[in-house]
């Protein structure tokens, strides 16, 4: 494997994490204005189809023919999920380490 190949590897695993978090950055503001909409299905509906073609066509153009490359765009957006979702969690949250517990003692 050549010093390009694996350039273009880590290329592929980059522009995956930027795909997902536009697909699950989306979500999360698609939600945000969707519960506060007059007409949520419209939002719902539009937002899955923007950014399920905007993810598709990524992979179309990250992938080509190189099945790693698709494999590994797939694996950046698969990671970008836990951190979207650490990003964009309840004000005020902290990690389940410090958390007080929710029962009576």
């Amino acid at each position: 494997m050549t010093m390009n190949e694996i350039l273009m590897l880590g290329l592929a695993l980059a522009a995956g994490g930027v795909l997902g978090g536009c697909f699950f950055g989306g979500l999360w503001w698609t939600v945000q204005k969707g519960l506060a909409s007059d007409r949520p299905a419209l939002w719902f509906f539009t937002s899955l189809v923007l950014r399920t073609g905007l993810v598709l066509t990524g992979f179309t153009l990250v992938g080509g023919n190189d099945w790693r490359r698709l494999l590994l765009c797939l694996l950046g957006l698969v990671l970008a999920r836990p951190i979207v979702t650490r990003l964009t969690g309840p004000a005020g949250t902290s990690s389940s380490l410090t958390r007080e517990p929710r029962h009576a003692p």
